[in-house]
């Protein structure tokens, strides 16, 4: 993987927590008050930290989901529609928050790469969005193609040109488009086989995180092997799921 796969930037510390209740004084959740029930300010924190989880990927889904809907009776606006005007605010923006922290944890390609923007790492830009922007500001945009599917990359791009080809003349090829379904059958068993791959170095960078909660100190260097290790494979992935893409919309059209 060369430096120009990613982008470094400026992970920023959340700030401490408020500690007691803005209406009673008391101890509270972080969330909502444990004595009076009140909603509390929402506190800038990241997604893992909302729900009191260390950045680790390795997550009981389970237990994510069932403090999903614990947080959600205690938050809903709903539950607070008599309440103030800022006790109101309040509580949709801790429920925005709270479904925002949930769907992108509880799935693993949005976890990693979550966990990646907090350690300061941004993956290569090559969203369906990202392409569109390119199209109609006519920038190229930047495809690293992944150098084990150089060749496969290029022919399928050359039956995908051929497939349109006919398709405008009104023309049918069964055997290209049996050919390109079979392409597409390989891609999607690579894109699963890559997230295996990914949730094998989970493994690692939870066991990095397990040390230094241990008090043993962990050097940048194993915090970069371990980042780059799931960048390469994040990368390698969405390139993947983006071929896909375009060769579904080549047989839809």
């Amino acid at each position: 993987m060369t430096n120009s796969s990613l982008t470094t930037i400026t992970a920023k510390p959340a700030p401490e927590e408020t500690q007691s209740c803005w209406s009673c004084g008391t101890m509270r959740a972080v969330h909502f008050c444990e004595a009076c029930g009140k909603v509390q300010p929402p506190t800038p924190v990241d997604y893992f930290t909302f729900f009191g989880l260390p950045r680790k990927l390795n997550l009981d889904a389970a237990a994510l989901e069932k403090d999903f809907y614990e947080l959600s009776r205690k938050l809903h606006p709903d539950l607070n529609a008599r309440a103030g005007g800022r006790e109101q605010e309040w509580s949709l923006e801790q429920s925005s928050l709270l479904n925002d922290a949930h769907r992108t944890l509880k799935d693993p390609i949005q976890r990693t790469q979550y966990l990646l923007h907090l350690e300061g790492v941004e993956l290569e830009e090559q969203s369906k969005s990202a392409t569109e922007k390119a199209r109609a500001s006519g920038e190229v945009k930047k495809q690293i193609v992944p150098p084990d599917l150089l060749e496969e990359v290029f022919d399928l791009n050359m039956q995908l040109e051929e497939l349109r080809m006919h398709k405008k003349r009104g023309e049918d090829d069964p055997a290209l488009i049996e050919e390109i379904g079979r392409q597409k059958f390989e891609l999607e068993e690579k894109q699963e086989n890559l997230l295996h791959e990914l949730k094998d170095y989970w493994k690692t960078w939870d066991e990095l995180i397990e040390r230094e909660s241990a008090g043993h100190p962990v050097s940048e260097d194993e915090r970069k092997r371990a980042r780059d290790k799931m960048v390469d494979v994040l990368n390698r992935r969405n390139y993947i799921r983006n071929l896909v893409r375009d060769v579904n919309e080549a047989l839809e059209n």
